[in-house]
């Protein structure tokens, strides 16, 4: 048997649509009554195998490469014609074990493959755990434009054991917690409160305060997921700091996404206290923790190339934006805004 996760007997579920089960617990108790009797074929990356490598190498198996430059169309298909390869049809169960790329591409695949097979993911970094792994959304990306080609399929289980999180390097956790902080702010003001009492360093050395902080980040998103599957009202909230973020990716190789995000938090706070909308307090206590948890501030480029990029982001509607505000420590709002007002805000 494979054992990942560090102490504790906690475990949190959550259901989202009653199709998805997300455990925040042990791979190895988890998965063998969430994985169904049925043919497994794995799909991963080098660095998992590497780290896992038992895991992985009792399944069939498919690696694709690292880092965003694999989240394409171009990886999509070779999966594909390996599937082909395997035999894989309609009675084949997906499991994805590794972090947001790869339950990203793989989720994808598995719901345009035959027209959609089961699937889940074992997520294995922060970042994956408490965003991309969970709520259904799978995608790649086209011309490093950030998942513009996707579904919204929900996996039939995610399991997000923190155990696991014990080979990310510091870059790889703190991308994490970026999405966390996003999480206490959009409708979480006590988890908010947990980071700001925790910093990063002891967070990852108390495996059962960890489990509790990713809990709680998780039950943010899924809790609007329920109410909003497909992106019609309240699940835009989730894109807090994004439209920005989304942006400093397009123009940028320096920040991975966590460090974006960050950067798009703190920018969009500083509109919203300029628009009346958040006190300045809050936007302090908001620029204040996504600097002690490392991230900086400065956008890596030029504002003028980053307001060009944002008339190509995905969630723009014609020449309107739904551009998410916060408004206080766990809570913000949408405001619909044409790109050219959204543009002066910055310049």
């Amino acid at each position: 048997m494979f054992s990942y996760s560090m102490g504790g007997n906690m475990d949190y579920t959550i259901k989202i649509k009653d199709r998805s089960e997300v455990v925040v617990g042990s791979a190895s108790d988890f998965l063998p009554r969430l994985l169904p009797d049925k043919r497994v074929v794995v799909v991963s990356d080098t660095n998992i195998d590497r780290h896992y490598h038992s895991l992985v190498n009792r399944y069939e198996h498919v690696l694709i490469g690292l880092g965003e430059t694999s989240k394409t169309l171009v990886t999509a298909d070779a999966i594909y014609k390996q599937f082909v390869s395997l035999g894989v049809d309609r009675s084949t169960f997906v499991l994805a074990i590794g972090g947001g790329i790869v339950t990203d591409v793989a989720g994808f695949v598995a719901s345009t493959y035959m027209r959609g097979l089961d699937f889940g993911f074992i997520s294995t970094s922060l970042l994956g755990q408490v965003d991309a792994s969970v709520g259904g959304k799978n995608g790649v990306n086209v011309e490093g434009y950030k998942n513009m080609v996707g579904t919204f399929t929900q996996p039939r289980f995610v399991i997000c054991d923190v155990g696991m999180l014990r080979t990310l390097p510091e870059r790889e956790l703190r991308t994490g917690m970026a999405e966390m902080i996003k999480a206490g702010i959009i409708a979480d003001g006590g988890l908010f409160s947990m980071i700001e009492r925790t910093p990063l360093a002891e967070l990852v050395k108390d495996p059962d305060l960890l489990r509790e902080a990713v809990y709680r980040a998780i039950k943010v998103k899924a809790d609007i997921v329920e109410r909003d599957e497909r992106e019609h009202g309240d699940r835009r909230k989730l894109n807090l700091g994004h439209t920005l973020a989304h942006a400093i990716e397009k123009s940028s190789s320096k920040m991975n996404h966590g460090e974006a995000v960050a950067v798009g938090l703190a920018l969009i706070a500083d509109a919203a206290v300029r628009r009346g909308l958040l006190a300045e307090v809050d936007r302090e206590s908001i620029c204040s923790l996504l600097q002690r948890t490392g991230f900086d501030l400065t956008p890596p480029v030029a504002m003028r190339v980053l307001l060009k990029a944002v008339s190509k982001d995905k969630k723009s509607e014609g020449d309107m934006l739904r551009v998410v505000f916060p408004t206080a420590i766990g809570a913000c709002e949408v405001q619909p805004m044409p790109i050219e007002e959204f543009r002066a805000m910055f310049a």
